[in-house]
């Protein structure tokens, strides 16, 4: 399945409302994901807040570099999905 993020909009603290190129949408509470080098700047909830959809990568970039993959941002806002557990496993996200 490919997957992209058509569009994302800040919500608070560090959630993030998402629509996939699937037609789904989902919030990704980020709040436990922010460690390593690159992700320590969007701790800061102002920084955090001012992400965009990259139209060539299709997914949520920041201004310092970071990034995070479409399907990651998919598990986050669907993983207490019950019908999306397989995916996920086929995926590498254990629960």
């Amino acid at each position: 399945m490919l997957l992209f993020v058509k569009d994302a909009k800040y919500l608070e603290d560090y959630k993030i409302e998402v629509e996939f190129t699937d037609g789904k949408k989902g919030i990704a509470d980020l709040k436990d994901e922010l460690y390593g080098t690159i992700f320590e700047p969007l701790k800061d909830k102002q920084f955090f807040s001012r992400f965009k959809v990259d139209e060539d990568l299709e997914t949520v970039t920041w201004e310092n570099g970071a990034d995070l993959a479409p399907e990651f941002l998919y598990y986050q806002s669907f993983k207490n999905d019950k019908s999306m557990q397989k995916l996920f496993k086929e995926w590498g996200y254990s629960l």
